[in-house]
């Protein structure tokens, strides 16, 4: 089922793989009708995760990258949509020669067509793939079907993890294996058989239900491998180690194991562990509902990222989620906002929530709490600035008021047209971009060098009209376009503000548990000196 921890599966059986010495890439499937993940909707399939070549795909794609920490191409991820028009595509072109075109088997050769391409740009020893979504549904059986004609063409090279649920349901205090036993039930009737089952569940698994699993699914007990709820999904992979499951799976592959190094992994369990401190954080944005519940998978990237730089930093970090539209409705909310060590504001889209946002950000510039803005988050900032301090009070961005007579954010003349010819796609900057870094400030110091790549996902930019405007005020735009045009971070000196940041750009894409992000180490520097002031 979504959320039982597939991805993370993945990404960790990647790391212990990679700590083995071999060449591992992952491949995601996503049974959506969508091309990519760029149109979904954040509360519903969580945070759309940008790739260097610009894919718009699934989050599990970065914790691929963040666990094994590789970069990863756009060929790794498919959708059902993808898929079919590819197919279309050639049709269309006459590439099947006359052949009546079919679901099967031409959807399914497809696929296995794009993994052994992927498998092959990786120069990959081992290569993980991925399939969304539930076991018995119907949106996910033509790559179930891809993988069994897999098994068939290649039977000593194609191994099947599963992963499922066992509940204990609280009024019964019991663990139950029948959800499980059906569910193997269910992959054997589209003719795949697991290897391996990894059993998620509150609990480690006892030997008894591990008996149970073996016996009515078919598969030697030692292949069955406990994954019980942790409190940081990065103690993961050294779980499964415990059970020896990397030298499991190499040894149903025929590959012969070299000694494991797990090291930096060990390293930074015991950070997290052995915390010297605590910083709590708040992240004020607007993705976060769903139903009763908050969905914190709309920003993944950016907690995860948080969660790095804390672990670096040896602290433990708290999360607290600020809608931003309360400020809108009672002001006097803000002053909440110095119990935090720090806040974040994320990136996102549209007019809801907005001027909260910015409410945020004035008073935390004017209350010297660090601030981190990403993507959105410093297009506000600036809006912020220039209303607050330069004097354009009614500043604002193009995307909410086209008619503002100060739009200090807004679309570039180049892309105004595509827009007019409703050509949306055309108009994202999505994918890694240089910049350069101005010396003297935090972001130099942070990144120690005075070029740096990062990922996009935008459409308005800082409007170049008003760039001298806001750096005589005192804003500093410490990382620009190779071009100068482009304004990728701006900042307060460091004897005005204790941290003040915020990055067209998401550094969060290119954050990793053994890797953290230079913006976010110095963000919990400052947050962790915040909290020793107070």
């Amino acid at each position: 089922m979504s959320g039982v921890g597939k991805g993370i599966t993945t990404s960790s059986i990647g790391a212990i793989l990679k700590a083995r010495g071999f060449n591992v890439t992952a491949l995601k499937i996503d049974p959506y009708i969508n091309v990519d993940a760029g149109t979904m909707n954040p509360t519903e399939h969580g945070e759309v995760f940008v790739l260097n070549s610009g894919m718009e795909c699934d989050q599990d794609m970065g914790n691929y990258e963040r666990f094994m920490n590789v970069t990863l191409p756009s060929e790794n991820y498919m959708t059902t949509g993808s898929v079919y028009e590819t197919v279309i595509h050639r049709e269309r072109n006459l590439e099947y020669d006359g052949k009546c075109v079919e679901v099967v088997p031409h959807i399914p050769l497809e696929v296995i067509k794009r993994i052994r391409h992927a498998s092959d740009m990786a120069k990959a020893d081992i290569t993980l793939i991925e399939i969304g979504g539930t076991v018995g549904e119907y949106q996910n059986i033509l790559f179930l079907e891809a993988a069994r004609m897999m098994k068939i063409k290649y039977p000593d090279s194609v191994l099947f993890v599963m992963v499922s649920y066992l509940p204990i349901p609280s009024k019964v205090g019991e663990m139950k294996t029948k959800p499980t036993q059906y569910a193997v039930r269910t992959l054997n009737g589209t003719g795949i058989q697991p290897d391996v089952i990894i059993a998620r569940s509150e609990t480690f698994l006892d030997q008894k239900r591990k008996e149970k699993i073996a016996m009515f699914c078919n598969i030697p007990e030692r292949y069955v491998i406990s994954a019980p709820d942790v409190e940081s999904i990065y103690e993961v992979p050294i779980n499964f180690e415990r059970d020896d499951l990397s030298r499991l799976l190499l040894k149903k592959l025929n590959l012969k194991y070299k000694k494991t190094d797990l090291k930096k992994w060990y390293k930074l369990n015991e950070n997290m562990k052995n915390p010297e401190g605590r910083v709590t954080i708040g992240i004020v944005g607007k993705y976060f509902g769903t139903g009763d519940f908050v969905l914190s998978d709309s920003y993944i990237s950016v907690i995860e990222a948080i969660k790095h730089a804390a672990y670096a930093n040896r602290v433990k970090v708290k999360f607290d989620w600020i809608n931003s539209e309360i400020f809108e409705k009672d002001p006097a909310k803000l002053e909440d906002l110095r119990n935090y060590a720090g806040i974040v504001i994320p990136g996102g889209f549209g007019a809801r929530g907005v001027e909260g946002k910015i409410k945020a950000i004035e008073f935390l510039r004017n209350n010297k709490i660090p601030f981190f803005g990403l993507c959105y988050g410093m297009q506000l900032s600036v809006i912020e600035f220039a209303r607050n301090v330069v004097g354009l009070k009614d500043a604002n961005t193009t995307e909410i008021d086209r008619k503002t007579t100060n739009p200090v954010i807004d679309i570039m003349p180049e892309q105004k047209q595509n827009l007019e010819d409703h050509n949306y796609g055309a108009t994202m900057r999505l994918g890694g971009y240089p910049a350069k870094l101005k010396k003297g400030t935090l972001a130099f110091k942070a990144y120690g060098k005075s070029k740096i790549f990062e990922r996009h996902r935008h459409r308005w930019e800082v409007n170049p009209e008003y760039i001298e405007k806001l750096e005589k005020a005192g804003l500093v735009f410490s990382g620009k376009s190779p071009n100068g045009k482009l304004m990728e971070i701006s900042e307060l000196p460091e004897n005005r503000h204790p941290f003040f940041v915020a990055t067209q750009f998401h550094p969060e894409f290119q954050s990793g548990p053994l890797m953290p992000h230079p913006l976010f180490f110095e963000f919990i520097k400052a947050a962790i000196k915040n909290n020793k002031n107070k």
